[in-house]
């Protein structure tokens, strides 16, 4: 039988000094910091204080023993970061150049000092680009020429903290006979029944030896034999329960098992978890374009995503623990697909089989990103040798729905100047239109492939028309307001956003000492969009005033503005299904403490953003728009029930008086949006009036003292949320006020605040618009359980808080904010 012997221990780090200490899996820079050489790149300006270890090449080193016994002995690295040479007692193994692989060396015989000696990526980078010459990026540093996160390099809401070291698991490998090479498995549904055909290859060390296969999974067992190098086991399941995404079914996961036997020996074993079910891509030319719907088990679905980077700079130091509260934060969010960006790394198996437990779909972008990348070698060959590693790696998940060949690029080819700087140059047109393609449709074709993202489907189109294919709404955040969100319909908005600092708290632990500001010396430099605090400022001021030298107030409206940016896109696009079928919000995470894009930040605290997911993507959503130059009620309901109830329209002053009622009838089918004409006469006619749509009763002095809303546009009242099932018909809420922050007379704001079992009783004697309690000012760590919250007079809402040590009234008001008047 194959034994592994984990090298977790006993390494040390090497630069032409001592050595230190070193963790496996690990990476220099968090090796160097636990032996205080470092400072922690994340506090202040720590990031600079530390650019020059990218710059040096490193040695890790350990001894390794004999291996009696077996007949061979290898060694195998999960992860090396990035460009390295291994060598075993002075003895040469190889040489290595991709993050994204694994690697095998025959180390039979041998003992001694085992010694990993990385080069910078810098180095490497360079050289690759004297030979292949020089290719465009959206950014400077030179990531495009070799086969690692591109994101180590920096982005718009990451540091330049380019990592080496051995960032996955190695062990030894002893073996006799034959061990299992590979094993690849398609999992389908054939007319009721699930299959599972496992193509097996196996590594020999005699020829001659007879050797089986025996597969189980869901009490079905086969054997077969097995001749050469491989062969193939099919096994039927029927009656097989299929696997579903969230909110749409269970996610049943089904045991298969592999062994590889000589006679009755096994002589090692292979284990995973699988899910039976189908899911296909249709894009479809229609009146509109051309679609791209995901459709699984044949249910055509409208995706509720989020954006995925890499959740820490160091992604060694990511645990399984960590990958499953952040997806969990996910799904409470209502997430139902999260697309792993181009710009960072193929996800471990804890992050995989975390979403195959939840029903996260897997949007799985292969990691190119925002640059011309050459298609000469040393590349070309490490790009297919990646790509057929990782697509059988992570076939066996059934949350895995989508394989995408890039992020950006296709569309930079055509927008960003590259075509004429290029001159005819390679630029990876034949990764994402030929070799990827090709690979996806040998080894997985019960998966859909896409060439990138934004992607019109064709050079007929524009890689970024909204009307064909994934679009990416960027020109909005860089250049407009977030009102124009509501201007076009995409197909399918598979990135955009709004900006907002991090957590009051974040920023506190991330700039010790620092007296903040939005422009101080720390805060600028955890800002790393360009031009990011003057977006932020434009943003905010064509709704409020933007705040001279307060930045409580500044803080809370930044958080606020992109709450609402984000709650426009969602709505406006969700009230177009199905000729929009998804948006992926520009992003769930952070790798570190920064003002970004995030809904939750580097330290895992939510931002009012996350909250206003938790309503955005609920099953049900009430959401006035503009159509054809009416004002319309939209009732989207994607549960699988059919929604009836009855709709209150109240045309409301500032001050509080009730000035229109009627209620309505509503019918939303399964799947589907009922749209609801407001009638002329509840159309607020100016800055001192708005409106107000509730789904259930509503009592006739204009408030329900029980009822809370939590939105902008639309907002859900206390007996409303629920994590996994989305709203109920009861408590939801719809508000559109007709003019900008800025120009409505909102009354001083009064409230009353108790304490209340858990958490705080808020009671409103006036409107009280987009009330937020930051519970991190409560307590580090303290965590709300919603975000904005709006009130009628008279209304009252129940703000659930855990992780706050000593509860105070006072305290927690102080921790209130709210929009007051634009003055």
């Amino acid at each position: 039988m194959l034994e592994a012997t984990p090298l977790g221990d006993g390494w040390t780090l090497r630069h032409d000094s001592e050595p230190i200490p070193a963790t496996v899996p690990g990476c220099v820079h968090t090796d160097l910091m636990a032996a205080g050489v470092i400072p922690d790149p994340f506090l202040g300006l720590g990031e600079t204080e530390v650019a020059w270890v990218a710059r040096r090449d490193w040695t890790y080193e350990r001894e390794i023993g004999g291996s009696p016994g077996q007949e061979q002995t290898d060694l195998v690295f999960d992860g090396l970061d990035t460009v390295a040479e291994i060598s075993l007692d002075g003895r040469l193994l190889g040489t290595v150049r991709n993050m994204h692989r694994s690697y095998r060396f025959d180390v039979t015989g041998l003992s001694g000092r085992l010694s990993v000696r990385f080069v910078s990526a810098y180095a490497e980078a360079e050289a690759v680009r004297g030979r292949v010459g020089e290719r465009p990026a959206a950014y400077a540093e030179p990531y495009q020429y070799l086969r690692k996160m591109a994101c180590s390099f920096g982005w718009d809401w990451g540091p330049t903290l380019v990592t080496a070291g051995i960032w996955r698991p190695v062990r030894l490998e002893r073996w006799s006979t034959a061990r299992i090479a590979r094993v690849r498995p398609l999992v389908t549904v054939e007319e009721g029944t699930g299959v599972v055909e496992l193509a097996v290859d196996v590594e020999r060390t005699r020829v001659e030896a007879p050797l089986a296969v025996e597969a189980t999974v869901a009490g079905v067992r086969t054997r077969a034999e097995i001749e050469g190098a491989g062969g193939v086991v099919r096994l039927r399941v029927p009656d097989a329960r299929l696997w579903w995404p969230r909110g749409y079914g269970e996610q049943p996961l089904y045991d298969v098992e592999l062994k590889l036997l000589h006679g009755e020996d096994a002589l090692d074993v292979w284990r995973r978890r699988v899910g039976f079910r189908t899911v296909e891509l249709d894009r479809r030319p229609d009146a509109h374009g051309t679609g791209f719907t995901l459709v699984v088990n044949g249910e055509r679905l409208f995706a509720r995503g989020v954006n995925w980077i890499p959740d820490d700079v160091f992604p060694s130091r990511i645990t399984r623990e960590r990958y499953r509260e952040r997806l969990r934060q996910a799904a409470g969010a209502g997430v139902d697909l999260v697309r792993i960006w181009g710009g960072g790394i193929y996800e471990s198996e804890d992050f995989y089989d975390a979403c195959d437990e939840l029903g996260l779909l897997v949007w799985q972008d292969f990691p190119f990103a925002c640059a011309a990348y050459p298609e000469e070698q040393p590349l070309r060959g490490e790009v297919e040798a990646e790509a057929r590693e990782n697509v059988v790696r992570l076939m066996p998940h059934p949350s895995l729905v989508l394989w995408n060949g890039n992020n950006e690029n296709l569309w930079g080819f055509r927008d960003w100047g590259w075509e004429p700087r290029l001159a005819g140059d390679s630029w990876g047109e034949g990764y994402y239109l030929g070799v990827l393609p090709r690979v996806v449709a040998e080894l997985d074709p019960t998966r859909p492939y896409t060439a990138g993202s934004p992607w019109s489907g064709s050079w007929e189109h524009h890689p970024n028309d909204p009307a064909h294919g994934t679009h990416h709404s960027w020109e909005v955040w860089n250049r407009e307001d977030y009102a124009d969100y509501r201007l076009s319909v995409p197909r399918f908005v598979a990135e955009f956003g709004w900006q907002a600092p991090p957590a009051y708290t974040t920023l506190r632990r991330a700039l010790p000492g620092e007296e903040l500001a939005p422009d101080s010396p720390g805060m600028l430099h955890h800002q790393k969009a360009d031009d990011g605090n003057g977006k932020l400022e434009r943003g905010l001021e064509r709704h409020f005033a933007v705040p001279d030298g307060d930045f409580d107030r500044w803080h809370y409206l930044m958080q606020l503005n992109q709450a609402r940016a984000v709650a426009a896109g969602i709505e406006h696009w969700r009230s177009h299904w199905p000729v929009c079928a998804g948006t992926i919000v520009w992003q769930l995470n952070d790798c570190w403490p920064v003002t970004s894009w995030a809904a939750i930040d580097g330290d895992g605290r939510e931002k009012p953003l996350y909250h206003e997911l938790r309503r955005l993507y609920a099953d049900r959503l009430l959401t006035f728009q503009e159509r054809d130059g009416r004002l319309v009620l939209a009732a989207v309901n994607q549960g699988r029930e059919e929604w009836r109830g009855t709709l209150t329209l109240r045309r409301m002053s500032v001050e509080g008086e009730m000035l229109g009622r009627t209620e309505v009838e509503l019918t939303a089918g399964a799947r589907t949006v009922a749209r609801v004409d407001v009638p002329r006469e509840l159309t607020p006619l100016g800055p001192k009036e708005f409106l107000v749509a509730d789904a259930g009763a509503v009592a006739d002095s204009g408030a329900d003292a029980d009822s809370g809303t939590d939105a902008d546009s639309a907002v859900v009242a206390d007996s409303g949320t629920g994590a996994d099932s989305g709203a109920d018909a009861e408590g939801l809420r719809a508000l559109h006020f007709p003019v900008p922050d800025r120009e409505v007379p909102y009354p001083v704001p009064r409230f009353e605040v108790a304490l209340a079992p858990g958490g705080i009783t808020v009671t409103a004697r006036t409107l009280v618009r987009d009330l937020l309690l930051q519970a991190d000012r409560l307590d580090p760590g303290a965590r709300a359980d919603r975000g904005r919250v709006t009130l009628l007079p008279g209304e009252q809402v129940t703000i659930g808080v855990r992780g706050w040590k000593t509860p105070d009234a006072e305290t927690a008001r102080s921790a209130l904010y709210c929009v007051e008047t634009a003055r």
